[in-house]
């Protein structure tokens, strides 16, 4: 019966969540899998195009302090969603995804992938920046990684 209580209080704490939160939600929930799916297949660039498609002529908004907390908390619902569907989730997919979203609710925002070498391994990782504020990283994330010059995605 302990499943029981967990679901009855996730669902509550689901329905908690202010309505457009929700829906951001339930988007990074279901474009997490879709996202992991296509860059299997097709790749980061295929699938970067196919979701700006998706958006052809977004209203990009000037950056300003008045969208910040819309901004984290698309991040946080981003966040959550990759919680609850770990598998499908690492952090380009996330990045991928966060940069959608926030596209499509009209704010810019930059896309970024680092490089650094541990011991004989090659490691990348994609963060999101609005602002030049880190989003979906801790803030000393270009101390940690040697970054592209320009960003991934726009």
């Amino acid at each position: 019966m302990d499943w029981l209580k967990l679901v009855v209080r996730k669902w509550y704490s689901f329905w908690k969540i202010d309505r457009k939160e929700r829906t951001v939600l339930l988007q990074a929930l279901g474009l997490l899998p879709l996202v992991a799916i296509s860059l299997k297949f097709w790749g980061l660039r295929r699938t970067q195009n196919a979701l700006a498609r998706l958006l052809p002529t977004p209203v990009i908004s000037q950056q300003s302090t008045e969208r910040l907390p819309q901004v984290l908390a698309t991040a946080r619902m981003v966040r959550v969603a990759a919680r609850l569907s770990t598998p499908w989730a690492n952090c380009l997919k996330k990045s991928l995804v966060l940069w959608w979203l926030l596209r499509r609710q009209g704010i810019s925002s930059n896309m970024r992938i680092g490089v650094r070498r541990e011991q004989e391994n090659f490691v990348a990782h994609a963060w999101v920046e609005y602002d030049g504020l880190v989003l979906n990283d801790t803030q000393d994330v270009r101390s940690r990684f040697v970054m592209f010059e320009r960003p991934i995605l726009t």
